[in-house]
Formats: structure tokens, sequence, C-alpha cells
């Protein structure tokens, strides 16, 4: 963990301890202490549980990154007992507005010190200790929440058929390293909206820096749940939000796109919203390039620094499938290959014992074996076959010169925290928004000159990791190659087990899976 991150941590901790200084020297008078032992950190809040005859060592635990930071109000709550607070509104006001509740504490004439005994007589009543316990409990998800494990939910089919819709997920904090939220003031087990609401959850004020402990690099094949990069700006509109990105509807209206223009210009009807990194949408893929890699796909298929790489085992790509001219029984298809044929989207006769097929490796091996496959081929989207009026429009980087497809893209050099490149008029447009958007530079052009953060220059050096994210149902997912690069401060975690699924009923063979 990097010196400045465990100085930000740590300078959190002190202030937490520091700011009330004032109001604590206050109260140590009311107390017979002498007041200078409120201004210092640390020994202050051991003079707390000196005075409350509470254990000293919760003093140690504000030294633990971060839990330190829940610490510290519950020995104030314990602090302002001694002076005959027991009222929920003023527990509250002790552990979240100590800088200026103490000092009303310390000068009030009305309020006296009544110490540990006086303390002791006081018995809660039974909705206090009610409320007190949902508050531990709720203190408690939230830390394992964010540095221990995340629950998951499969939202759509771009992983199928390594995960499914409605699969439910435990995705490790631990893999990769837990990341501090950028937006610590937020409300607890929600995301970036509070529930049935366009309101959002969290109060943008107070940001930290990106902060990961023990931080580990994602590695080639890992199933991945990140902050989807293309999601920190959005139009906050149940039609569009991540499904349809602001950045795709600005390319629309650039076009000429009517309604998107139309979105665009009623912000009323269809406002926008930034959020931060943290709280962007959750998407969930599979990476198969890290920093350094050099990625190319051609005819669907994925190489890495020039190898080919072979496919997950339940990725699947759509495939022109010519067959022997057997009947394909229904519940052979299910059950022995995967292919529902009632859903035209897993399979669709084309005539004369041809049928275009949604397959794994794994089933398309099989049928093969079992002699129901005479011919086969990818079915690719070539750059010769392709309207030349498609080229920049949907795919990144958005440069029409490139003439990419979802099956021939690249070649993609993926950058590596650390790395110089020299910036071209060929990759300007591939790499603008890493070094613009993610790692918060100005990026220009002016008279064929580029300028960075004002100067002008022809090199970048890269202070992030990247990633590039595909989803293992290749030809209906919505990935690295729509929206580019995942930075290393996106990073969730890693997909580990499936602990529940449904599909109108439990999918019971899918429960406890891990995630390969």
């Amino acid at each position: 963990m990097p010196a400045y991150h465990v100085f930000v941590v740590y300078l959190i901790s002190l202030l937490l301890v520091l700011l009330p200084g004032y109001g604590i020297a206050q109260m140590f008078k009311k107390a017979g202490v002498p007041a200078w032992k409120g201004y210092v950190p640390f020994y202050n809040t051991w003079v707390m549980q000196d005075l409350a005859r509470r254990p000293k060592h919760w003093v140690f635990w504000q030294l633990i990154p971060v839990v330190g930071w829940f610490i510290t109000p519950g020995i104030f709550i314990e602090f302002v007992k001694l002076f005959g607070r027991f009222r929920f509104w003023e527990h509250t006001a002790a552990s979240l507005a100590a800088p200026f509740y103490f000092p009303y504490v310390g000068h009030s004439p009305a309020i006296h010190y009544i110490g540990p005994e006086g303390a002791k007589r006081y018995v809660k009543p039974a909705w206090r200790e009610w409320v007190d316990a949902a508050i531990f409990a709720v203190v408690a998800a939230t830390l394992i929440r964010t540095f221990v494990f995340e629950a998951y939910t499969i939202p759509s089919g771009s992983m199928e058929k390594t995960l499914l819709i409605n699969d439910f997920l435990f995705v490790s904090k631990f893999a990769y390293g837990p990341r501090i939220p950028n937006t610590p003031l937020s409300v607890p087990f929600v995301h970036n909206y509070l529930p049935a609401s366009s309101r959002t959850s969290y109060i943008k004020s107070v940001q930290l820096p990106y902060i990961r402990w023990f931080a580990s690099p994602v590695k080639r094949g890992d199933v991945v749940v990140f902050n989807f990069p293309a999601g920190d700006t959005v139009i906050n509109h149940p039609e569009f939000q991540s499904l349809r990105p602001y950045y795709d509807i600005k390319r629309a209206a650039g076009y000429g796109d009517p309604q998107a223009a139309y979105v665009l210009n009623n912000p009323e009807e269809y406002p926008i919203v930034v959020h931060p990194t943290d709280k962007s949408d959750n998407y969930i893929k599979r990476c198969v390039a890290v920093a350094g890699d050099t990625l190319l796909v051609r005819g669907s298929y994925v190489y890495i620094n020039g190898d080919l790489q072979q496919a997950p085992p339940h990725s699947q790509i759509n495939y022109l499938v010519e067959t022997g001219g057997q009947q394909l029984d229904p519940e052979v298809m299910l059950d022995k290959y995967g292919i529902n044929t009632d859903d035209p989207s897993q399979i669709e006769s084309i005539g004369k014992n041809t049928y275009n097929m949604l397959l794994t490796a794994e089933a398309l091996q099989q049928m093969q074996k079992d002699g129901i496959v005479k011919n086969f081929r990818p079915v690719v989207e070539d750059p010769a076959t392709t309207d030349p009026a498609y080229f920049g429009k949907v795919l990144s980087p958005y440069d029409s010169a490139k003439k990419w497809t979802v099956d021939f893209f690249g070649p993609v050099w993926i950058p590596k925290k650390g790395a110089t490149i020299t910036l071209t008029p060929e990759n300007y447009k591939l790499y603008e928004r890493a070094i613009r958007n993610y790692e918060r530079n100005t990026l220009e052009q002016r008279n064929g000159q580029i300028f960075i953060n004002g100067k002008p220059t022809n090199s970048y050096t890269f202070k992030l990791d990247y990633y590039w994210m595909m989803g293992d149902n290749r030809h209906f997912s919505q990935d690295s190659r729509f929206w580019g690069f995942v930075p290393e401060d996106r990073i969730v975690g890693k997909a580990w087990m499936i602990w529940f699924s449904w599909d109108g009923g439990p999918r019971w063979r899918r429960l406890f899976r891990i995630v390969r």
C-alpha cells in the first residue's frame, strides 16, 4: 500500500479525535481533568475510556485502518453518558457532529458531570436496545460489504453460459485488495440511487482519492466485477442509465440522430447525473487482456501478444452449422447441448439442413462427436461485408479510419502503469479518454500539436494499470470493444461463487458453484 494511502487513512483517523478537541477540553474541565489533555489526539480518548471505566484497548482499535473510524464515535457516545446525555439524538450528535456538539455540552450550565456511577443508573428503553443492535448490525455489514465480499446478481446474458441471468454471486474484495469507498457518506446497502427513487444515495461533497489496500493485479481469464467506466455520466431515466450510455447518445446526436438530440436538449425530462468512480453501475465480464498486453481479435478469436487464446469453456458465439439432415430432438438439444429450440436467438433454421446456432465450444465439440455436425463456421462481422457508415459510430475508439468490427478488432495495446507511449494522430482517440477522464488531465489538439495540462508534448506516461474486458457471450456483450479500457480504480472484485440461482424456480445444480 503506497505511503500516501496510509497517510490519508490515518489523517482521517487523526482528524476525528483532533477536531472535537476544544469541546473535549471543556468537558474534561467539568470532569475535573486538566483541559490540555483534551487536545492530545488519542490520549484524549484514553482519558475518556478511563473516566467511563470502559476497556482501554478500544483506543488501540482506533488505529485499525477504517475500522477505527467507527470505533471513535462509539467512544464519544460512552463519554457523553457521563454528562447525563442518553437520548438518541444526543448520541447521534456525539457520533456525527462532535466538533459542534461537545462545545455545547462543555459550556452549558445546565449539563453536569454525573460520572460512571450516574451513567450506570440509566436503563435503556427496549426500543433503544433494538435500535442500537440494528446500528451495530449495519456497521458490521457495511464493513464486510466494503472489505470482504459483496453479493451481486447477474442482470443480463452477456456472460452466458458461464453465468446465467439471475445467478446470485459472492464477489471477493480480497482478490485484488479492498478498495476504500470514494464516497464514504452514502446510504448503506444501496448503490447509486435510493430505492424507488431517482435521487442519488451518496453525498459528493466528501470524496476520498483512489486507495486500495494490499493491491493485487487482475489476472488474464478472471471473471471481474467493476464499475462501468462509461457509466460515470448517465441520463437519469429508466430507458437510459448504463443501458444506453450518455456518451453513446451524445455521439448519436453528433451524427444527426434527432431522438438523441431531443434527449440532450431536454434536461428536465432527461436529467444528466455524474457519478463518482465507485458509484457507477456494476458490470461483470471476463478479463481477456491485462496491462501491457497487445490484444487482437480476428474472426471472433482473441490473440494476446500474438498468441491465440483458448476460449473460456462456456463461452458462446454464433456458428453456421450444417447437419447431416437428422431430426433435432428438442429435449436432447437442451439437455446435451444447452440449446433451447424454442428460442430463435439460440437456433434459427436458414434452410438446407443449415442453422445459425449459439454454441459453446464444448457443445460444438460434442455435436461433432455425435455426428450431428457436417460443416460449421463462425458467423462473424467482417469489415469487407460491413456497411462503411458503421465504422467509428459504435465501437471504441470511434475512429472511422480503423474499420473495426466486434469480430475483427485491434491491435490494441493495453496501458500499463509507468509505461510511456508516443501520441500520434493514429492512436490519439484510442487513449484520450484514459488520459483525460481516468487520469484527470487536460488534453487537446491544436494545430496538429497535442497539449497535456497546457504543455505541448507527444508522449504520455500512464499512472494506472488498465484491463480489457469481454463477455463470454461474445456476440451479445457490451464490453471493452464498445467503451474501451477499464482502469484499475474501477475494479470491484473477483466473482467467486454462485450461492443461489433462479429461473422460475431454484436451479439446484448451480448452487455453490465456483466461478471459473
